[in-house]
């Protein structure tokens, strides 16, 4: 094995404004992030011949001097064991960005005891691809439109619309019991907590708490429906069909809106109804029903609008009668 060399690399385009520590992460992987941070602080890594922080923002033409670093092999069968190349549904792709249909019970990216998700296992299955990174996130178990960017300026870009809620997010889910018509518009701030074993869980307060954060949720009823776990039976007989959309993202904001509200998403593990969620595993029924359903954004390079949608899973479609599940099918495709 060769022994590693120092290398110098002169910041492009595509990594102007990033953070040093970032750019680092991506260009040593298998390298631990500990390591990282420790040549960083000892002066090791240099930008233009002189010492900076890991929070340094890069500028367009500086030269980064990386010194050798040894990635072990062993470090290399490990990132590949735990990130399996994988390809998923694609939904749009240009020079840009790229938009995949992420399906229920895959994280968008590795951490806190998941291994690998989209990100990496995508990365995997194409090796050749200069630069991949997420543009904004879904819940592990909610599938749908999830976005990835190819060039450092589209992250920015889209990612700004994100910031500035210019893009229209709607997911569309099954709750218990009957929503009211009327009932349009959820507003209540939400306060995030940690569980004693260290679980992040988010629940909602008052307008006067000091740590709460406006939330906005807006909500449509598309249908009632029977319920699918009517046969166990534990259901109230009814469920609602809506259409929700986020003017603010938070975190699990649709589960805890709709929950608080008195209904729960069907198969919600953290705040849904346990008894019911019981009856639909009876009933064959074992996800959550929610799904990233439609993304309205402008395109980052032609500023363009677009609309993508992610037609429901196989499994979501069978919580639904045949004639309104065969209708959303073929809105969603």
């Amino acid at each position: 094995m060769n022994a590693p060399q120092v290398i110098h690399l002169t910041v492009d385009e595509e990594a102007v404004g990033q953070r040093l520590d970032n750019f680092l992460f991506r260009h040593l992987k298998g390298v631990p992030k500990t390591h990282v941070y420790r040549i960083v602080r000892s002066g090791e890594v240099r930008i233009n011949k002189g010492r900076v922080g890991a929070e340094h923002k890069l500028a367009l033409g500086d030269v980064i001097r990386i010194p050798p670093v040894r990635v072990s092999a062993e470090a290399d069968r490990v990132a590949s064991t735990h990130a399996p190349a994988r390809e998923f549904p694609l939904l749009f792709e240009d020079e840009s960005f790229l938009a995949v249909h992420k399906p229920a019970g895959v994280a968008v990216h590795g951490g806190s005891g998941v291994s690998s998700g989209v990100i990496e296992q995508l990365r995997q299955a194409r090796p050749q691809a200069r630069y991949l990174e997420l543009v904004h996130r879904l819940d592990r178990e909610t599938s749908g439109v999830l976005l990835i960017a190819k060039k450092r300026s589209a992250l920015r870009q889209l990612q700004d619309q994100f910031r500035e809620r210019s893009t229209g997010k709607t997911y569309l889910t099954l709750v218990k019991g009957g929503w009211p018509v009327n009932r349009k518009v959820l507003d209540q701030p939400l306060h995030k907590y940690l569980l004693p074993d260290g679980e992040r869980r988010v629940k909602v307060v008052s307008v006067e708490h000091p740590d709460g954060m406006r939330s906005i949720t807006l909500v449509r009823l598309v249908a009632q429906v029977p319920d699918p776990a009517a046969a166990a039976p534990v259901g109230e007989g009814v469920c609602s069909l809506l259409e929700v959309t986020i003017k603010t993202g938070r975190t699990h904001q649709i589960r805890v809106h709709l929950s608080h509200a008195g209904h729960a998403i069907a198969g919600d593990d953290k705040y849904g109804d346990f008894e019911w969620n019981r009856g639909l595993i009876r009933s064959g029924h074992k996800r959550m029903f929610l799904h990233a359903w439609r993304l309205e954004l402008s395109h980052p390079v032609t500023q363009q609008q677009m609309e993508l949608r992610a037609p429901l899973p196989q499994e979501l479609l069978a919580m639904l009668p045949n004639g309104l599940s065969e209708g959303l099918w073929l809105q969603a495709s």
